[in-house]
């Protein structure tokens, strides 16, 4: 190397290595990912990026103000938002949490039996890792849109009023906590064949919670659905998640046969589910 080039290469060396030291101190860092607005988890989902559904490119525009789409979306809201105060306004609180441990159990009446990290590790992870990729199946359609959510627009509170700062970041449209609870519903209805009307039942007044939390219109759920259960039909192609759904299978079955049931009291929480909006599809 001559000695005029070497002043040029030392400059670009050291910005080598400051790269490649950043590279470093950023690789083994603990990877957290978004479920949504107000909960982030270590866990990964299974899907790789390019496998997850595109939901801008499946679902329509949401609803403009002035349509009869938008016109059902505020009556039903409206309907919702009489039942604060009620017991199923309590429920849609239990229901918006979606961190781990406690988010495992949203459906362990509808499964009757209760999800446990050690007990039942298959089961757990299942439902864990699932929760991101139908979380992140609506992603690109609510960074699209950025639709405005019911008490954003109608100025009255929600079940949750800690999660408002960053719900109002976060596009309403579809709704995640719907496709996670619908894609639950789906997964667990497959290995828990005889549970699967109460548990599809349970997917459908878990979305359900959102309009009475006051956090998500109707065309919302529905399309929320919809994503849900495209993100369950990419993972039936996932190595790992079959692998754990077989293992999740045999833990119920095996808890079912040991006569094991949810520690809820489910009479309860199913009296309080079976109130609706009236309009709510």
């Amino acid at each position: 190397m001559s000695s005029s080039a070497a002043p040029v290469l030392r400059p670009l060396l050291t910005v080598a290595v400051l790269v490649a030291l950043a590279g470093c101190t950023t690789t083994g860092a603990p990877r957290t990912t978004a479920v949504e607005a107000s909960v982030t988890t270590k866990a990964v989902g299974y899907l790789q990026a390019d496998a997850v559904p595109t939901s801008l490119a499946l679902v329509p525009a949401p609803p403009a103000a002035g349509s009869t789409g938008f016109a059902l979306d505020e009556q039903v809201s409206r309907e919702a938002r009489a039942l604060r105060g009620s017991p199923r306004f309590a429920q849609a609180h239990i229901d918006a949490e979606l961190g781990f441990p406690a988010g495992a159990n949203q459906f362990s009446c509808a499964i009757d039996m209760d999800v446990d990290a050690v007990k039942t590790p298959a089961l757990y992870r299942l439902l864990e890792r699932s929760r991101i990729d139908a979380s992140s199946a609506t992603r690109t359609a609510k960074k699209h849109y950025q639709r405005a959510r019911p008490f954003m627009v109608n100025g009255e509170p929600t079940c949750t009023p800690d999660d408002e700062e960053g719900l109002r970041g976060n596009g309403s449209y579809p709704s995640g906590h719907t496709s996670i609870g619908w894609a639950w519903a789906l997964i667990l209805s497959e290995i828990a064949p005889d549970r699967a009307d109460a548990i599809q039942l349970r997917g459908r007044n878990y979305g359900e919670s959102r309009l009475v939390c006051n956090v998500h219109w109707q065309s919302d759920i529905l399309e929320g659905r919809f994503m849900g259960a495209a993100a369950v039909a990419r993972l039936h192609d996932n190595a790992a998640f079959n692998k754990d759904l077989l293992a999740a299978r045999k833990e119920i079955a095996a808890a079912h046969k040991a006569g094991l049931h949810s520690s809820r009291d489910c009479a309860a929480e199913e009296a309080v589910l079976k109130v609706r909006p009236e309009s709510a599809l």
